[in-house]
């Protein structure tokens, strides 16, 4: 029976990461990035069909603001439309964070995030 539970809940893991989206795992981009579990989103555009696949969306971490008033906006570029995903570049404002960044700090935020999403199987 123990085997059984082992077996549905590490079978579960890739499913809900292959049911995610680009623009959901922007959110999450944004969530780590931000270090915070309170991001509202407002206007939210997905490009998978693109290479690389993408998305971007306005956001806020503060309650109530409306959507319209929401003015931060993160963009994401993704490998793959699927997990793994391979995150490759994303853009918060106008600073831009990706593996080959001449910004040593731009860099490491970029790897920072890149591995907690690797750590979730993403």
């Amino acid at each position: 029976m123990k085997i059984i539970g082992l077996v549905l809940a590490l079978a579960a893991t890739p499913a809900a990461a292959q049911s995610l989206k680009v623009e959901g795992l922007c959110v999450k981009v944004a969530k780590h990035l931000l270090m915070s579990d309170n991001l509202r989103t407002g206007v939210v555009q997905s490009f998978p069909e693109l290479k690389p696949p993408g998305a971007r969306l306005t956001y806020s971490t503060r309650d109530g603001v409306e959507k319209k008033d929401m003015v931060d906006m993160i963009s994401c570029e993704f490998a793959n439309t699927t997990a793994p995903f391979g995150l490759q570049r994303f853009c918060l404002a106008s600073t831009c964070y990706s593996a080959s960044e001449r910004n040593p700090e731009n860099k490491r935020r970029f790897e920072e995030v890149r591995i907690l999403l690797e750590r979730e199987g993403l």
